[in-house]
């Protein structure tokens, strides 16, 4: 994820937790790495200022559009695909890579995708209801909101929000229907939540509304889910894998995929057959997620709910 500066038309790409995703994976002379996320280029230009080969992986073509011109000066040792990290592993078998000693997955949303009204991510500026990062298909929040069942809705709300109030701004969504656009559905949902919105100081009572239709757009969880396994098996022995969530349904996942693919199992597993299934031993490095410093967070806010963990393969 991405920080912006004060003018919110002037987006400046600082990439979090920097240092630290270069300190934990470690990046080599000629070594070859994936970054699944690689928005603006910014950890992708720092893995290759190392000497480093890196294959860059985005689902949105603005995305890759400013990646490939701030990393033009290593464009020999770089290559750029519009795609999903779900689908990284067949990518480096077809590009001759097979495994990598190190993989970055920046989850969440850059600011340039959330000062761009036309992407439908904010509420800042009125703007059309899409929230796609691939805009080449799929259904967009607008589809979401003006077709699924009142039900449906509060449902997506609770789980990918973590919503409260979801049952009470479905009915208000529903009774408004149509919805076309950023500002409309924000001020349904403020109305809707009245004086129990977010509860957090300075909150817009509609940002879970807004985070949970962005989840179910673009299937994150899913995608999460379902990569972490390949992309563990896609490191080659001492390499490391970094994660940086921004909210707490992601941490979760990325928690309990490396708690098990280091051998600890949940609280209904037991430890001996956990390990019996595993053939690959990982190592959790991290332990507890490494959170952005207090420098760090005063000169970019939106890195203030930033955990990386980072995981290696034995």
């Amino acid at each position: 994820m991405d920080g912006a500066g004060s003018d919110p038309d002037r987006v400046e790409h600082v990439p979090v937790l920097y240092q630290s995703v270069l300190d934990w994976l470690q990046p080599q002379t000629g070594k070859k790495y994936l970054d699944g996320t690689v928005g603006g280029g910014g950890h992708a230009q720092g893995i290759l200022g190392r000497g480093a080969f890196l294959l860059g992986l985005d689902r949105d073509a603005d995305a890759l559009r400013t990646a490939r011109s701030r990393l033009a000066p290593f464009a020999e040792r770089v290559i750029l695909r519009q795609a999903s990290y779900r689908q990284a592993r067949a990518i480096l078998d077809q590009i001759g890579w097979g495994q990598v000693a190190g993989i970055l997955l920046d989850l969440g949303i850059s600011s340039s995708q959330l000062s761009d009204p036309e992407r439908g991510f904010a509420f800042g500026r009125d703007g059309p209801l899409d929230m796609r990062f691939d805009r080449t298909g799929g259904d967009t929040a607008a589809d979401l909101v003006n077709t699924l069942p009142e039900e449906e809705i509060a449902r997506t709300l609770f789980l990918y929000g973590e919503e409260r109030n979801a049952r009470r701004i479905a009915r208000a969504i529903v009774r408004n229907r149509p919805i076309a656009s950023t500002g409309m559905l924000a001020e349904v949902v403020a109305s809707a939540a009245g004086n129990q919105g977010s509860g957090r100081s300075g909150v817009h009572p509609a940002t879970r509304t807004f985070q949970a239709l962005r989840i179910a757009v673009n299937h994150e969880l899913e995608e999460l889910e379902a990569a972490l396994p390949d992309l563990m098996e896609s490191l080659e022995t001492g390499g490391r894998m970094a994660v940086i969530s921004f909210q707490s349904l992601e941490d979760r996942l990325v928690k309990r995929a490396f708690r098990k693919a280091s051998g600890k199992p949940g609280k209904d597993e037991p430890k001996s057959a956990l390990l019996s299934e595993r053939k690959v031993f990982f190592r959790d490095v991290t332990g507890k997620p490494v959170r952005p410093s207090r420098d760090e967070i005063a000169e970019n806010p939106r890195s203030r709910s930033a955990k990386l963990r980072v995981l290696e393969r034995l």
